[in-house]
C-alpha cells in the first residue's frame, strides 16, 4: 500500500523579507463584509501573488478578530498585489492592528517603526503607533457616521443643486481598477 505524502509548509521568521511595502492604508477601500461604518478595511502591498496568498493565510488563521482577508485579483505596477484585511470597528481596533502588525514584522524582518499609515482620504502619513491610530481613526460606527456620512450628504446635496445625478459608483482606486481590468472594462 502506497501512502501519498502531503507537503505542508508554514511561514517562518523572515520568509517575506523585502516583499512587503511599509505603508498601511486604512479605510481607503470599501468593505465587502458590511457597512463601512461597521467594518474597517486595512490594505498594504506585497510583491508577488504567492507572497500575497501566504500573507492572507497567515492573517486569516492567526487572528480571531479578523473578519476577512484577501489578496487583489490583479497585479499592480511592479508585480505588487494588495492585501485587504477587514476588522470590526470597535475601540479595540488600534490595539488589534498593532497586534497583527507586530506578528507580521516577524515574517518581514521589518520594524514597526519603519511603517507609516494613511487614514481614509487624507494623504498625510503618520507613524504607525497605537496612540496615533486611536487619535486619527473613527473607532466606532457612530464616530464614523458622524465624521463621514455628513460629508457624503453634503456632496449629494451639492450634486443635486448643480443638477448632477447622484449615483453610487465605485471609486477610482487601485482595487477598483484591477476589478475593471479583470472584467474587461478597461
Amino acid at each position: 500500500m502506497k501512502f501519498k505524502r502531503i507537503l505542508r509548509e508554514n511561514l517562518e521568521m523572515g520568509d517575506l523579507k523585502r516583499l512587503v511595502n511599509t505603508s498601511l492604508h486604512i479605510d481607503e477601500y470599501k468593505s465587502k463584509m458590511g457597512e463601512d461604518s461597521d467594518v474597517c478595511v486595512l490594505s498594504f502591498k506585497v510583491t508577488g501573488k504567492e507572497a500575497g496568498n501566504d500573507m492572507v493565510a497567515f492573517i486569516e488563521k492567526g487572528f480571531d478578530f479578523v473578519l476577512d482577508a484577501d489578496v487583489s485579483s490583479g497585479e499592480k505596477e511592479g508585480g505588487d498585489y494588495l492585501i485587504f484585511v477587514e476588522l470590526q470597528r470597535t475601540k479595540k481596533l488600534p490595539e488589534q492592528i498593532i497586534t497583527m502588525m507586530n506578528d507580521i514584522m516577524n515574517l518581514t524582518d521589518q520594524e514597526l517603526e519603519d511603517w507609516t499609515f494613511k487614514y481614509y482620504k487624507n494623504s498625510d502619513e503618520h507613524e504607525l503607533t497605537q496612540e496615533k491610530l486611536a487619535s486619527e481613526m473613527a473607532l466606532t460606527p457612530k464616530d464614523y457616521d458622524k465624521k463621514y456620512k455628513k460629508d457624503q450628504e453634503e456632496i449629494d446635496q451639492l450634486k443635486t443643486s448643480a443638477g448632477v445625478d447622484v449615483t453610487t459608483t465605485a471609486p477610482m482606486n487601485e482595487f477598483t481598477d484591477s476589478l475593471r481590468v479583470a472584467a474587461g472594462l478597461k
